[in-house]
């Protein structure tokens, strides 16, 4: 399914898949670890609840400290340097008495992951160029596998010895171990983009405008992505539905998202990005509405809107790649508005729940999917205006 250009191209790409699903099991440990630090550090639900913001605001130091470094510094030492930092956080944390080191802890460990994430996905970019879509595809696919493996890291490290800290202390040993065969390579490149007259070359964009609209699709979808992840349990309970079902929810909108986004590697070779975008977006619309309406069960519900969301967030980034250059800066700045955007959005559900009770989380979802629809048309316009304006486009 995917094509390497020398042995230099595949070596490397898989050790960046192998990186990615460390990095996925880093991202999933703060959810089912959750009330085992609130017991740690003797916290209410309500009090623990701010490792969530914290980790977000690591997210976003990350994403633009690490834009900047990627410009200027090898991308293998930024991976390597990021990973340390990660690794430091992930055998610190289950140290940590208090809430308030815990919570000084976990804002690493979102500076950490993100970073990895940006700087990762920003390499990939650059090693694999316009062909880069079905690789970015595959590379969240592993971020997915990460996601959906941590909960069985932490049962398995229960079972055996009793403790959640070895779920952290394994996920460090992973991350140490891909992190170091991927410094043996070369560092890809940022590419100097260029267009010669008379060529089919697409052309790529310097648009504060342009990046401003990707910034804004960018943290639409991750807020709606982490609001359906986080409260769709929240709203099959408040619908009637048992607690062990509700709970299933969630883990059916994982596999669909990543079953999706590994569907999307071919498919990515014969389609057009804005297909799978506009598709996804009116199987979301459609999904959303059917659940309002109450013609679909919930489980059918959360396989069809994990799948909906499957390809939008690889597609969009392969797009950013087609239309503007993307260099460390850039995808630093998409990666903070997507951090902006999941601590965001998801706050203001709770409340609407609060206020309206579950009927409101269908609607939620049909307004955060139109919005990202009008964002989407506004991409669109802007790309044609500046391709009517080619002394103005061209790098």
């Amino acid at each position: 399914m995917l094509r390497f250009s020398s042995p230099y191209h595949r070596h490397l790409t898989w050790r960046y898949f192998a990186l990615f699903v460390a990095i996925g099991l880093m991202g999933g440990l703060l959810g089912p670890a959750l009330p085992h630090f609130a017991a740690m550090t003797e916290s209410s639900m309500s009090q623990i609840a701010v490792l969530f913001t914290a980790r977000a605001l690591g997210n976003m130091a990350g994403a633009l400290i690490t834009g900047v470094l990627i410009d200027h510094v090898s991308g293998h030492r930024v991976l390597f340097g990021m990973a340390l930092v990660g690794v430091l956080g992930l055998l610190l944390t289950p140290f940590s008495p208090s809430l308030a080191l815990l919570t000084a802890m976990l804002g690493v460990l979102g500076f950490a992951e993100v970073s990895l994430n940006a700087g990762g996905n920003t390499l990939l970019l650059w090693l694999h160029k316009e062909s880069s879509g079905p690789n970015v595809s595959a590379l969240h696919f592993c971020f997915g596998v990460g996601n959906m493996l941590t909960p069985l890291v932490i049962m398995i490290a229960l079972a055996i010895t009793g403790q959640f800290q070895w779920a952290f202390w394994v996920v460090a040993s992973c991350l140490l171990m891909v992190i170091v065969p991927i410094t043996r390579y070369a560092s890809p490149v940022k590419p100097h983009a260029h267009h010669e007259p008379g060529t089919s070359r697409v052309i790529k964009h310097r648009d504060p405008l342009l990046l401003g609209l990707l910034m804004l699709l960018f943290a639409l979808y991750v807020g709606l992505e982490i609001t359906f992840a986080g409260w769709i349990t929240a709203y099959g309970i408040l619908s009637g539905s048992p607690s062990a079902q509700a709970a299933l929810l969630a883990t059916l909108f994982w596999l669909a998202l990543s079953a999706g986004r590994l569907l999307a590697i071919p498919l990515l070779r014969w389609s057009s990005p804005w297909t799978f975008l506009v598709g996804g977006l009116v199987l979301g619309m459609a999904t959303a509405g059917a659940l309002h309406a109450l013609w679909l069960p919930l489980g059918v519900g959360a396989l069809l809107f994990g799948l909906a969301a499957s390809a939008f967030f690889p597609t969009l980034f392969t797009l950013s790649n087609h239309v503007m250059e993307i260099r460390g800066r850039t995808t630093g700045a998409i990666f903070m508005a997507a951090s902006l955007g999941a601590l965001i959005i998801p706050s203001i559900t709770g409340p609407l729940l609060d206020r309206f009770g579950a009927q409101a989380f269908p609607p939620l979802l049909g307004g955060l999917l139109l919005l990202l629809s009008i964002g989407l048309l506004a991409l669109a316009l802007r790309l044609r205006w500046l391709a009517s304006k080619p002394v103005l486009a061209l790098e």
